[in-house]
């Protein structure tokens, strides 16, 4: 500042002089953008959905004691590690990350079951409240609370996650696949208290009928219902709705979700005998669950065909030889590819599994630009995974990288 200068009132800056001639870049890679946020929010929410399912657990020792909660806990990892195998099986084509997933499953299995508690717990101090002017029922709290409370928490764990990791939420199989996990977590420790309150009451034949009928029978149940949402969201992403209007599908997803959730706890009301239950499973549970299966492996297969159609465009840009696009398109490519990989040392190995994983995402990427999601970040995510499969190619065939 001059001496001359008023207080308080800075002078204002000179233009920047033009060079004289162009100037030769010394940097031409794009800058990536720090990832210490995202690594941040997903400590931070693993950790508090760990200290809901710890609440759980302590909760769930009060009144079933450590012997059946330990019993309950060994049973209910049985259908949990089913159903998990089958969301592994929905998501290799496109893998989500590993941290979204975790905790997608601890906010089923923790914060959709504490939720649910409480939204309990305050209904019975309310009615307790009224001097008997209010009443519960059996019904109205399977049939009615139990389908809306638990399908908001755990379709909300949906939505928190379109939010969080909407880069890798690409569509209805992301939906799917996030809306499974949440719903095993949640049928985890529902499972636990199940298998706990029947070991408590000291009848094996008990414990069996109930690990038959939830492990056995249903451990899809809540996957079923849960997926409505999932699959509501996930057309969020596929037509490029906003944060707010995602809000619209998840309300129009969670419907269904309620009414199949209503119509499962409903029909303990209905039926009489174990026959009735067996032939009301055969004609209305398993068709439902065949339907979902369709629609998965339809999903599945469209996400393949998108994959093609896409690197296909990058093929025509000489990105991509037409050998390439066969291997990384195609489900018989990767798996010979991959069968390749196996056979080579560690780096050629893994160097190969990125580049197939990387490649999907650029396939994805660029599907949400034709579908006129056009954004700079897009544009940059699109260019650092072009670049870094230009570093995978050069891995795999043990070149120098590029650049």
């Amino acid at each position: 500042m001059s001496l001359d200068q008023p207080p308080g009132q800075q002078p204002a800056p000179q233009p920047v002089q033009a060079s004289p001639a162009p100037v030769q870049p010394v940097w031409s890679q794009p800058v990536r953008p720090s990832r210490a946020g995202p690594i941040v929010l997903a400590v931070i929410g693993i950790v508090l959905a760990g200290l809901a399912l710890l609440a759980v657990f302590l909760y769930l020792t009060t009144f079933l004691g450590t012997g059946a909660l330990l019993v309950g806990l060994i049973l209910a990892l049985l259908p949990l590690a089913v159903v998990l195998l089958a969301v592994r099986w929905i998501d290799r084509w496109d893998p989500e990350p590993r941290p979204a997933l975790i905790f997608a499953l601890l906010w089923g299995a923790g914060i959709s079951i504490v939720t649910a508690l409480l939204f309990d717990l305050g209904v019975q101090i309310t009615i307790a409240a009224s001097a008997g002017a209010l009443t519960g029922s059996d019904f109205g709290s399977a049939v009615i609370q139990a389908p809306i409370v638990e399908e908001a928490a755990k379709g909300f764990g949906i939505l928190v996650l379109f939010w969080a990791v909407r880069r890798h939420f690409d569509g209805p199989v992301d939906g799917v696949v996030y809306a499974a996990t949440i719903a095993a977590g949640f049928a985890f420790s529902e499972n636990i208290q199940y298998f706990g309150l029947a070991m408590t009451e000291g009848n094996a034949q008990g414990l069996g009928i109930t690990f038959l009928l939830r492990g056995v029978f249903s451990p899809f149940a809540h996957v079923t219902f849960t997926i409505c949402t999932g699959l509501a969201l996930g057309l969020a992403a596929r037509r490029s709705a906003s944060q707010g209007g995602a809000v619209g599908y998840f309300l129009l997803g969670l419907i269904p979700a309620i009414l199949l959730h209503a119509l499962w706890n409903g029909s303990t009301f209905v039926l009489n005998g174990d026959a009735s239950v067996l032939i009301y499973y055969a004609v209305v549970q398993v068709p439902l669950f065949v339907v979902v299966i369709l629609v998965v492996v339809l999903l599945r297969r469209q996400e393949a065909r998108i994959t093609l159609r896409r690197l296909h465009e990058y093929s025509q840009a000489g990105w991509f030889t037409a050998a390439e696009i066969s291997m990384l398109g195609t489900g018989a490519g990767r798996r010979q590819a991959l069968a390749w990989g196996r056979r080579q040392q560690r780096p050629k190995k893994l160097a190969m599994r990125l580049f197939i994983a990387d490649a999907t995402r650029l396939a994805f990427v660029r599907d949400r630009l034709v579908r006129g999601q056009s954004t700079p970040a897009l544009h940059a995510h699109e260019a650092r995974l072009l670049g870094r499969l230009m570093n995978h190619r050069a891995d795999v065939l043990g070149q120098v990288r590029p650049g």
